[in-house]
């Protein structure tokens, strides 16, 4: 179990649920860092195809982490991202990351070596508290955070919100992605279901606002 030397609050749930962008409003109310999990497996991912790395290959993408040298802001205000000393903040959202970072992701010693850094940096000093947001972050990397919230909504509604983020896309097409993705993620981690002490949020019915109004209400509500 870790000591933490401050609040910790992990928050991870389905694709359209929100959980970046209201994690990261969450922390910016509460003066707390935000931490973006998926960046790194981005990243990583970003690199592999950079060096034209095999992605069936998990000891070459495992291989990459050697010198991968990557580094987060976690200001909720300026999230920005490098690897190598070369900022990839936006490249890392590009379509061809964004298809093949489960490739990356599914492999359990990067995501072993991952979980190691992300629990380094979420006990940083600095803000009094820090949100973490990402797929298994409430069950594998930080199962004894101060705060557990499993952020979902239906299948409607993290639909509707895809499309409103992706715009040309046709829901068709955006169904497809988002059903692919979920199945692809869930052979890796359960992110449907909240584990034991996980609290559930249901923003299917919630505007964003409310929605973080919502998290900042559980992360303030009094403990044992």
């Amino acid at each position: 179990m870790t000591d933490w030397t401050r609040t910790v609050v992990a928050v991870d749930g389905p694709a359209g649920s929100g959980k970046s962008s209201v994690s990261r409003a969450a922390a910016r109310e509460l003066g707390f860092a935000f931490l973006d999990t998926g960046a790194a497996y981005r990243a990583l991912a970003w690199l592999a195809l950079e060096r034209a790395v095999d992605l069936d290959d998990a000891d070459a993408v495992f291989g990459l982490l050697a010198d991968w040298d990557y580094r987060i802001s976690t200001d909720p205000d300026d999230v920005r991202v490098w690897v190598a000393g070369t900022e990839v903040t936006q490249a890392i959202r590009e379509t061809r990351v964004s298809s093949v970072v489960s490739s990356v992701a599914r492999v359990p010693a990067v995501r072993e070596a991952l979980g190691r850094h992300f629990r380094l940096t979420l006990d940083e000093p600095g803000a009094p508290g820090v949100i973490a947001e990402g797929r298994d972050i409430t069950t594998v990397v930080a199962p004894d955070a101060s705060v557990r919230v499993l952020l979902t909504a239906s299948e409607s509604v993290r639909l509707a919100r895809r499309a409103g983020e992706l715009g040309s896309v046709t829901r068709e097409e955006l169904a497809r992605q988002v059903t692919e993705r979920d199945r692809r993620d869930s052979q890796v981690v359960d992110f449907m279901t909240a584990a034991d002490g996980v609290t559930t949020l249901d923003s299917s019915e919630l505007d964003f606002d409310q929605t973080v109004r919502a998290l900042v209400t559980i992360v303030k509500a009094p403990r044992n």
